[in-house]
């Protein structure tokens, strides 16, 4: 298995341990889990459209680790805010995901270089 494919593995099994009760978490899972990271706001209940937004997110604070995204602050809410500074392409867009996903969690100690 490639290095990412470790890595990945080894985000999910923390995942697994820390938040979801020994379950691999799915894609939603993860990008949920960082924007509530993100948001700062600790555990508590969303609704539907918070969690929607919540995963957005996730996927922009993993994004803003590459080219394509970037934070630019926090609205009036407290809330996260990104820009895009260009669009994912559609060949190996789930490649660039994962390999944002792995950058967070590596800029956040989760998994060591």
């Amino acid at each position: 298995m490639e290095n990412s494919g470790r890595d990945w593995e080894k985000i999910l099994d923390f995942l697994a341990r820390r938040f979801t009760g020994g379950e691999r978490p799915g894609i939603d899972t993860v990008l949920f889990l960082i924007g509530v990271q993100e948001l700062g706001m600790g555990p508590q209940k969303f609704s539907r459209d918070d969690k929607i937004n919540l995963m957005h997110v996730g996927l922009c604070a993993a994004l803003s680790l590459t080219p394509y995204c970037e934070r630019t602050g926090k609205g009036p809410d407290g809330w996260p805010l990104f820009r895009q500074k260009k669009s994912l392409p559609e060949a190996g867009r789930e490649q660039i995901v994962r390999d944002a996903l792995i950058a967070y969690f590596r800029q956040q100690g989760v998994i060591d270089d």
